[in-house]
């Protein structure tokens, strides 16, 4: 159990979170009341609100009853210009991994995606959200967000049909993600112990 302040635990949640965040669901991340995430949203908010009245750019945004980071308004153009070069240039060869991942694999949770590749994909994730390419799904029940393709991804390979990319059959089976897990489980005991 992290020993950090409530307030910083928070804002690191909202620094990775992909999308706006209920009270209620903070609160469950952190095992904490959902008063005493309110009180440290609020001294968080008031943080951020002191930085971008001195040029700050980020801030805390609050919206139908979930909260979020976001970049502040003062640094738009620099921020819809780097989104610009993000969106449209080439994929780099993680994100291409990451995305054959979810193509075949998905839908995929993100712990899982890390799993399989070994590294956190929060940023390709992002990435791939921004352009299009993959969506993120909720199971409220399981309280779990699922990767998928988009329609866009799909489309843009030409296809109708996740099920038409190559060997998609063979690849999508359980026990074959379950095998590749187990060898880079192997890879990383003999990396380790060497």
């Amino acid at each position: 159990m992290t020993t950090a302040p409530l307030k910083s635990q928070l804002e690191a949640i909202l620094f990775v979170a992909t999308r706006p965040l209920s009270i209620d669901k903070l609160a469950g991340i952190v095992h904490a009341e959902a008063a005493a995430v309110e009180t440290a949203l609020g001294e968080l908010a008031a943080e951020y609100d002191e930085r971008v009245v001195h040029a700050g750019g980020v801030q805390l945004l609050r919206h139908a009853g979930e909260v979020q980071l976001v970049t502040s308004s003062a640094v738009s153009d620099v921020v819809r210009e780097f989104l610009k070069a993000e969106t449209t240039g080439e994929l780099t060869k993680p994100a291409v991994e990451t995305l054959s991942i979810i193509a075949y694999r998905g839908p995929v949770t993100k712990s899982d995606l890390e799993k399989i590749r070994g590294v956190n994909c929060t940023l390709i994730l992002r990435n791939l959200m921004m352009r299009g390419l993959v969506i993120v799904e909720e199971d409220k029940k399981k309280m779990l967000l699922y990767y998928t393709v988009s329609s866009d991804f799909i489309r843009h390979l030409g296809l109708t049909s996740i099920q038409q990319l190559p060997q998609y059959e063979t690849l999508h089976r359980p026990e074959v993600v379950d095998q590749l897990l187990a060898e880079r489980t192997d890879e990383i005991r003999t990396t380790v112990t060497e």
